[in-house]
């Protein structure tokens, strides 16, 4: 079967663990095209050699591919995630992929611009390696219950911190892993910041949200009330046609790889139902299937 839309792959994310191979075979019967490989928060004691390996022996006869390599520990104080990043961004031409995405990291409880030394330090030595392995970087965009005052993870979800980001680590080798539904927590509309930010994501999570206005209107967004919740795309607010014009009216190559395991509907046993379900609803939103024109 030939990807006729190899602009734009819709995949989806899977957790490393022992079954990694077997989980692959049956999920990519099922028509997706490109795979995160995600480690959780350190790499521990994977092989990653014969992983790859194992990888692309169940890929190879298929036209699937291992989009990108994903670590979500805190790389600025756990100096082991710091060196799994390292470790991924030399095995990920192993996995056939040039991407590592992750969290930048954040020093504890303190506001955004205290951890920008940091990362300078961190992320500058990374973004070297990556230049010399021609890998690149990206940061996913969630705020993992923080915002600009304190937080434990991430300081990569405002553009405010992106900013600060790219000046102190002025690399093209570092950009973002950028989803609607983080931009939708904060009350963002993420079209035009999609459209802004465009030449810096590198990855996209295909992940949506849905805000209950009428609870933000009565309540606030800190009254204790469930003002969100996170979806699987096609049930959430997000167009995502627009989303993947605007990708290709930029010019962008890449995957939108589905992030499931958080849809209040579609999860526990209808994991896989809703995942299926929004793989065939980007495919829709990327225009259906491919039709060449007459010759």
């Amino acid at each position: 079967m030939t990807i006729a839309h190899e602009d734009i792959r819709i995949g989806t994310l899977v957790k490393v663990g022992p079954r990694l191979p077997e989980q692959l075979t049956q999920i990519v019967a099922h028509g997706f095209e490109s795979f995160q490989l995600v480690f959780g928060g350190q790499i521990g004691e994977c092989d990653l050699h014969t992983l790859a390996d194992r990888v692309r022996l169940v890929l190879q006869p298929t036209t699937a591919t291992v989009s990108s390599l994903g670590i979500y520990g805190n790389p600025l104080i756990d100096a082991q995630v710091a060196s799994d990043w390292s470790r991924l961004i030399d095995a990920a031409g192993g996995f056939g992929c040039s991407l590592v995405c992750g969290f930048t990291g954040r020093l504890t409880d303190l506001p955004v611009p205290d951890s920008i030394p940091c990362f300078r330090e961190v992320f500058s030595r990374l973004a070297a390696q990556a230049e010399d392995r021609g890998v690149r970087l990206a940061f996913e965009n969630c705020e993992m219950r923080g915002n600009w005052e304190r937080g434990d993870w991430n300081i990569a979800h405002s553009p405010a911190a992106w900013e600060l980001m790219f000046d102190a680590v002025p690399s093209a080798s570092i950009g973002l892993e950028w989803e609607p539904c983080h931009q939708l927590v904060s009350l963002v509309d993420p079209l035009p910041q999609l459209r802004q930010w465009l030449p810096k994501i590198f990855h996209l999570h295909g992940k949506d949200a849905n805000i209950f206005w009428d609870v933000i209107r009565t309540h606030g967004i800190r009254g204790g009330r469930q003002y969100i919740h996170h979806r699987t795309p096609g049930f959430g607010d997000t167009n995502w046609t627009d989303v993947i014009s605007t990708l290709r009216m930029g010019g962008w190559r890449g995957a939108i790889d589905i992030e499931g395991w958080h849809d209040p509907v579609y999860r526990d046993e209808r994991e896989m139902t809703g995942q299926v379900h929004a793989l065939n609803y980007l495919k829709q939103c990327r225009g259906g299937p491919f039709v060449p024109n007459p010759s």
